[in-house]
């Protein structure tokens, strides 16, 4: 998938170089007895005005399109009069803790994710799920989720970054489909290359099956979004990859999104999720809403493709975005 994974679906970091960095950022963003953030006897009952710290990090997850969001936030927030800098962490099971304790202060996130990650943590792996199709019901359930945590959620934007299901262009043409929905009426027999969870996620062979009355006759295991997954649709061993809505390199496969016209994918919108006790202010809130508005899912695919295919630096790719929609002098 172009270098992007989500840290929640999968799963922490693995090799013994990823791991001793993790130890290390582990140590560093979360020394004992040193954090700002409420503790758990205190969480619920977070009565203090909300911060303003002139100097804030910006945490990324480290993918690209983690990593083009955190510049874009930071770009935004120096122009407002603060310093930030950027901070890359490997997966959420490290950088959330260090966004609560205050070590790290902003983070781009993922509604559906993040709630469901919350719930988890709150009240046990097996919580039923909380994220949904619903952005509004996702959003109540986040910012309920995190504000006992002193974690501020801020308003989601345009852009989306969900699940998505695409065909080759050629497939789509033969068979009249631009749509989730066309493809089950068309009764055709459907083999996906996804990930080994697909058989039983609801998100994906079950809800194509009960949703959308897809055929879906296997799983063919090549992972999410993977170059494997897409040359097997491309080559025909496979009618259909999953991916997401901001992949970047469906073109060079020859390959389209069908659209979840029926909302089988949760709202995983973007959302800021600041320290509330250092950065949730006012005026953090409104530098970063300027972006929210301007920012879709297509531009922010065509911002991962210049990054992962054409080799251009982060922060070069976000200042010229940002420019270009008048949000950067």
């Amino acid at each position: 998938m172009s270098g992007r994974h989500r840290p929640y679906r999968t799963g922490p970091a693995t090799g013994r170089r990823r791991r001793r960095a993790a130890g290390l950022l582990i140590a560093v963003l979360l020394p004992a007895g040193c954090a700002t953030g409420p503790s758990l006897e205190d969480q619920g009952e977070i009565t203090g005005p909300p911060g303003d710290s002139r100097e804030l990090t910006i945490g990324s997850a480290g993918f690209t399109e983690s990593d083009l969001l955190a510049r874009m936030y930071g770009l935004l927030l120096d122009q407002a009069g603060y310093r930030t800098r950027v901070l890359s962490v490997t997966n959420r099971e490290i950088y959330e803790p260090a966004l609560e304790s205050g070590r790290i202060d902003i983070v781009p996130e993922y509604a559906a994710t993040f709630a469901d990650w919350l719930n988890a943590k709150a009240n046990g792996p097996d919580a039923p799920a909380v994220g949904s199709p619903d952005l509004a019901a996702t959003m109540k359930e986040l910012r309920a989720l995190a504000a006992p945590r002193g974690l501020t959620v801020l308003d989601p934007g345009e852009a989306v970054d969900q699940n998505a299901f695409a065909v080759t262009a050629a497939y789509a043409r033969e068979h009249r489909l631009k749509t989730l929905s066309d493809l089950g009426r068309a009764k055709l027999p459907v083999r996906l290359a996804a990930g080994d969870e697909c058989v039983s996620r609801p998100y994906c062979a079950p809800g194509l099956r009960e949703v959308y009355g897809i055929d879906v006759t296997g799983i063919d295991p090549k992972g999410v979004g993977t170059t494997q997954a897409k040359q097997a649709v491309q080559r025909g061993q496979d009618q259909m990859v999953l991916t997401t809505t901001t992949d970047a390199t469906l073109d060079e496969f020859g390959l389209v999104l069908l659209a979840d016209d029926k909302r089988l994918q949760n709202a995983d919108y973007i959302v800021p999720v600041a320290n509330r006790a250092r950065a949730g202010s006012p005026r953090v809130a409104r530098a970063l809403a300027r972006l929210g508005p301007v920012l879709t899912t297509a531009d922010l695919a065509n911002l991962n493709e210049q990054v992962d295919s054409w080799r251009r630096l982060p922060e070069d790719v976000a200042r010229n975005f940002l420019r270009s929609e008048g949000l950067l002098r």
